[in-house]
């Protein structure tokens, strides 16, 4: 059952710090981009694979720290996104992250070309890190709203650490949040780097 209180709430937060990340000065959004990677790159360790994403707009990270994971021998799967007939949002595909066979996709996204990988493929990760608009200390992330990432997380293996990426501002101490809300175990931050979440 929809609580729409809740919805409301996410939505008011969710468009805050949306404007707030689009008012960033490209040269501070740029520094953060370069410390997320170098905090990504640490947390990664000696994962085989790690599934993130590309950031786009102004989300942060860059796709840098992608290509220094891959620069390492880290396979790296970005989503692809797909819905049902109705639009419906469906868990997420994956595919092999190469710079030079991206394609522009809905949403503004920039995707692998095929082939493409089921969902459960997200089971053979070591790392997952979700795109947030912000989340918060217990662990209640704030997505875009769509729900493609709640849907496609419980495939996971359960010990794997599930990773939100956000500006420091982002990391709150609470966010209101829904039962199928799947919590982050950590948080990257440009300033504060890995932060464990309860």
């Amino acid at each position: 059952m929809i609580d729409d209180a809740v919805v409301a709430a996410k939505s008011a937060v969710r468009s805050r710090l949306l404007a707030e990340r689009r008012a960033l000065p490209a040269e501070v959004h740029d520094a953060e981009a370069t410390a997320l990677a170098e905090h990504l790159d640490r947390l990664a360790g000696d994962a085989g694979t790690v599934c993130a994403y590309l950031p786009v707009g102004s989300e942060p990270g860059s796709p840098a720290m992608l290509a220094r994971l891959a620069d390492r021998g880290v396979r790296v799967l970005l989503p692809v996104v797909r819905t049902a007939g109705d639009g419906t949002p469906l868990p997420l595909l994956w595919g092999q992250y190469r710079p030079e066979s991206l394609v522009t996709a809905r949403f503004g996204l920039l995707e692998p070309a095929q082939p493409w990988l089921p969902a459960e493929a997200l089971a053979e990760a070591d790392l997952i890190v979700v795109p947030a608009v912000a989340v918060d200390r217990r662990g209640a992330r704030l997505g875009r709203g769509a729900g493609f990432y709640d849907r496609s997380l419980p495939w996971r293996r359960p010990q794997i650490p599930l990773v939100a990426m956000v500006r420091d501002t982002e990391l709150l101490d609470e966010l209101p949040a829904e039962p199928h809300d799947v919590p982050m175990t950590h948080a990257v931050t440009p300033g504060l780097g890995v932060v464990p979440l309860a």
